[in-house]
């Protein structure tokens, strides 16, 4: 018997005409509700002009219009989650939690003007070894130009020079010049401590902006020596410490990216942890990196490695404030945790305003170079959350059920940190990492 013929391509699935058959209908229904919603809110109030009779109704013929929705057919009105990504009017905060959750953004997005000070910064080049960084990241550079030479004249890089340098930066800042605290050793014989809670800042630890300060003891019966560990908010004195958890290792190297010329941002989520962004001009995008982790531009390392459900990710520059969540939460139903400090439209306006405080003195070519980076970033935001839908849907075979993992890129789990530190942040992921740091230099 004949082999059967093969399907034609038009009756194939297709999961990118599905993605937007689904997002055809999606706008359709939130046409047709805000339409009803108008409506019951605005009935037809009565016409001066009479009304046209039914002989004169019944002779205009519209064939290409389709007959209004009446009661019984009207379609139900989506919940809030089919509509929350409609475009957000932003809206002035005005309940309390709205106004802690403003007054908290304004007071962090103060953070990276430290970066401009010129005279931080000349401490911060002081410290780097820019021989070796600069030749490292001509070394990189020089290889990535081969490579894409030898893929076609038109091809280009994918890093450039300058991205090559923050890269070399971040592996020398990693194995090299900052340490990772867990319990500090005791500071008369050497031993282990104990934590023992929280202590007030003495006036030298408030100076260098120290508004928590850790309590330890030594855990020898000999010794019993107390240990401070001040979680300095200052970078010079990062400089000298050359230690921390994540909140100092961001602090510390975002001031190092800019000192080497680069444009960076600090990014603070909600769910206790920071770390760093930086701009490349090759790709036209923000970059993510990691430097406790060593990583560079994995933005889902923290929900799909970590296991760690995120609310909000919030980027702060020196050019103002994005909310960049979708970069760093690409399934928000498994990854995303309650967004409920603010409405989403308050939430709009907080960032508005604090653009608006950081970009009050630039000049009109530099406002309008950071307005078209905006219009980029947000394109870029979007494509997240469509690609993740279309994935999603790629996912579902013909018959309704999950089609498998597919070759999903792998993330890996948390690095720094002991692992009871990690497990007790719920940090631990899904994959044990070998070692709690890769190996310093020297050691």
């Amino acid at each position: 018997m004949a082999d059967q013929d093969p399907q034609p391509p038009s009756q194939q699935f297709n999961p990118h005409d599905l993605t937007q058959q689904f997002e055809q209908l999606l706008r359709t229904r939130r046409l047709n509700a805000l339409t009803e919603r108008g409506r019951a809110r605005h009935p037809a109030q009565s016409s001066p002009y009479p009304s046209p009779t039914p002989s004169r109704q019944s002779s205009i013929h519209t064939p290409h219009l389709p007959p209004r929705p009446t009661q019984n057919n009207a379609p139900t009105l989506p919940s809030y989650s089919s509509l929350r990504n409609m475009p957000k009017i932003p809206s002035p905060p005005q309940d309390a939690s709205s106004l802690r959750f403003r007054n908290l953004l304004i007071s962090l997005s103060s953070n990276p003007t430290a970066y401009e000070n010129p005279g931080l910064l000349d401490e911060a080049l002081a410290v780097i070894p820019l021989e070796r960084i600069y030749g490292e990241a001509e070394d990189e550079s020089q290889l990535l130009q081969a490579k894409a030479a030898s893929i076609g004249p038109n091809a280009k890089p994918e890093w450039g020079y300058q991205d090559c340098v923050i890269r070399a930066l971040l592996k020398w800042f990693k194995r090299t010049f900052f340490s990772f605290v867990n319990n500090p050793p005791c500071p008369i014989c050497g031993a282990p401590t104990v934590a023992l809670g929280m202590t007030p800042p003495t006036a030298d630890e408030k100076a260098g902006s120290a508004t928590r300060v850790e309590l330890y003891r030594c855990s020898a019966n000999e010794c019993r020596a107390f240990e401070r560990f001040p979680r300095y908010g200052d970078v010079w004195i990062l400089l000298q410490t050359r230690r921390g958890r994540c909140g100092e290792w961001a602090n510390c190297f975002s001031m190092l990216c800019r000192a080497v010329g680069g444009r960076v941002r600090w990014v603070w989520n909600a769910e206790d942890h920071v770390w760093t962004e930086v701009y490349s001009e090759q790709q036209k995008r923000w970059i993510h990196v990691d430097a406790c982790e060593e990583a560079w531009d994995n933005p889902r390392l923290y929900t799909e490695g970590w296991g760690k459900k995120m609310s909000y990710c919030i980027a702060f520059s020196q050019d103002g404030a994005t909310d960049v969540t979708r970069r760093y939460v690409r399934d928000a139903a498994k990854h995303g945790a309650d967004r409920n400090r603010c409405p989403e439209e308050v939430l709009v306006w907080i960032m508005d305003e604090i653009k608006k405080i950081r970009r009050e003195n630039l000049s009109k070519d530099d406002r309008r170079r950071v307005i078209i980076e905006d219009h980029r970033e947000e394109k870029e935001l979007r494509g997240y959350v469509v690609r993740a839908l279309a994935a999603e849907i790629g996912r579902i075979n013909l018959s309704g059920q999950p089609s498998g993992p597919g070759d999903e890129q792998k993330v890996p789990a948390r690095v720094s940190g002991t692992q009871a530190w990690r497990e007790a942040r719920g940090e631990a992921g899904h994959h044990p990492p070998e070692n709690d740091q890769p190996p310093r230099e020297g050691q």
